[in-house]
């Protein structure tokens, strides 16, 4: 079985005016173009009266290299959001609005492909080769997916201010 390593954990907070369709689709496009890959585990909407609130869980992973992978598992909630018009350039432009937030974890998977599980020894091995021989190269790992994390986050603050300044 693969070996996680928490790195860390973000929460990116936001209450006002927002494209939720918009949003979504950026940070979807985001994670695709920093080669990582999308899956949606989780969608719940509920609906009370005019506002709903949503939780989406999202696991990104990129494969870095035969033995490591990063994961980036988004978990959204969004409370109290509600259609809105907003004026634009002289134009009616329909926005949401309400709160949310995105909480972030990086993880560092090693040995995801499990090739070190097949014995007792081979498992011991491997704690010896990631303790002693690649120890410098899971430091250098962990601060690239700490990186993707601390990107993410920054780019969904400042596309999140642009988009209620609309």
């Amino acid at each position: 079985m693969a070996e996680k390593d928490k790195v860390s954990e973000q929460k990116v907070k936001w209450s006002g005016l927002f494209d939720f369709k918009d949003t979504y689709q950026f940070m979807y496009n985001w994670l695709n173009d920093e080669d990582y890959w999308v899956e949606e585990k989780k969608y719940i909407e509920e609906l009370t009266g005019d506002t709903k609130k949503i939780e989406i869980v999202w696991t990104a992973t990129k494969k870095v290299s035969d033995y490591f992978r990063n994961e980036l598992k988004l978990t959204w909630r969004i409370v109290g959001m509600k259609s809105v018009e907003v004026e634009k350039d002289g134009h009616k432009v329909k926005m949401n609005t309400g709160s949310f937030e995105i909480k972030t974890t990086a993880t560092l998977i090693k040995d995801w492909g499990s090739t070190w599980e097949n014995t007792p020894t081979m498992k011991f091995l491997r704690g010896v080769y990631d303790r002693f021989i690649i120890e410098g190269r899971i430091r250098s790992y962990e601060d690239k997916v700490f990186d993707d994390l601390t990107k993410l986050s920054e780019t969904l603050k400042a596309f999140l201010a642009l988009e209620g300044k609309k």
